[in-house]
């Protein structure tokens, strides 16, 4: 909880002083509160949002997944072929492709779990390998959607109207959905709380019944399912994508969201408020660099740093519980 506490204080901070310095003289007026740019912003929160929640997954059992932009690539380029060049239905389409995205998950579950391979190296050569069948299979084309993605289309670019000149996005809505039934996966169910136990101990929890490698694949399911639907998103904000470049480095924001958001790398730990939070300030920073930096040249030094700053926390954190012991009296 107190992390909680302590990540959204430093949401509001960071959105104040944004809001402070970018007051333009010309126009009299605060360039960050624009209906414009808080739309924009909600927009990215909710379409990174959905990634860092389904890196989540992973982490919490003390997996990490490098594969989640190469799966949105997937997505990007199978939803736009399916409908252009099959002419398949919308929705046989897009559920076509989160099931292409959730046997992915599948494939990495039982080469972690049968083969007893690394997470990282199996991720790691899915993030190279999906790239390169798509820049194949594509051929370095753009795939664009056309006419074909208008029915789609408002899932990334429509907003829910609140007041005359400002409405909800609605990516945002859809990680709020993401976000609630996740949260009540995790909190409410036994698998929920098994998952959480995997983290923590796998073999404490192997001994005590608890079903390691159904709930690891599992988690690897859930996380490329979710990517593939961020995926569609991402593509349907931008109505095309390229092979070569549609994702890339997607992965590092979504673990900097959900690692920002409180979820330990080590597993076993983490809140879905949290990694919802996480990936808010990722987005409000990189906002907040684009408005008063007139640049995105730091992004990606933002990133580093707050993946860098989270695994060192969660380290220290980890040291101070060991030292203290159980019982909490020193040892």
């Amino acid at each position: 909880m107190n992390k909680l506490i302590g990540i959204a204080l430093l949401l509001v901070l960071v959105a104040a002083v944004t809001a402070a310095l970018s007051y333009d003289d010309a126009s009299q007026t605060f360039t960050f509160l624009s209906s414009y740019n808080l739309e924009n912003l909600l927009r990215r929160i909710g379409l990174f949002g959905v990634l860092s929640v389904a890196a989540a997954f992973v982490i919490v059992t003390g997996g990490i997944d490098l594969s989640i932009g190469a799966v949105v690539c997937v997505a990007g380029c199978l939803l736009p072929w399916l409908l252009v060049d099959v002419g398949l239905p919308a929705p046989i389409a897009m559920s076509a492709v989160l099931l292409v995205c959730a046997l992915i998950g599948l494939w990495h579950g039982l080469l972690v779990v049968g083969l007893r391979l690394q997470p990282f190296v199996v991720t790691l050569c899915g993030l190279l390998l999906y790239r390169g069948l798509m820049r194949k299979f594509t051929g370095d084309r753009t795939m664009g959607l056309g006419e074909a993605g208008e029915g789609l289309r408002w899932l990334a670019t429509g907003k829910i109207p609140l007041t005359a000149d400002f409405g909800l996005p609605v990516p945002m809505c859809v990680l709020l959905l993401v976000g609630v039934a996740t949260g009540i996966l995790w909190q409410r169910t036994v698998a929920g709380r098994h998952l959480f136990a995997l983290g923590r101990n796998e073999e404490a929890a192997r001994f005590a019944g608890v079903r390691t490698g159904l709930l690891t694949m599992m988690s690897y399911v859930a996380c490329s399912a979710l990517a593939g639907l961020g995926g569609c998103l991402f593509v349907l904000d931008v109505n095309s994508a390229q092979a070569s470049s549609f994702g890339n480095f997607y992965e590092l924001y979504a673990i900097a969201g959900a690692v920002l958001g409180g979820v330990a790398l080590r597993g076993g730990e983490g809140m879905v408020l949290g990694v919802v939070l996480g990936a808010a300030l990722m987005q409000l920073l990189s906002n907040t660099i684009n408005l008063l930096g007139d640049s995105n040249q730091l992004e990606f030094a933002v990133v580093g740093a707050v993946i860098l700053f989270g695994a060192g926390f969660d380290e220290v954190v980890r040291r101070f519980f060991s030292a203290k012991g159980p019982a909490g009296s020193g040892r």
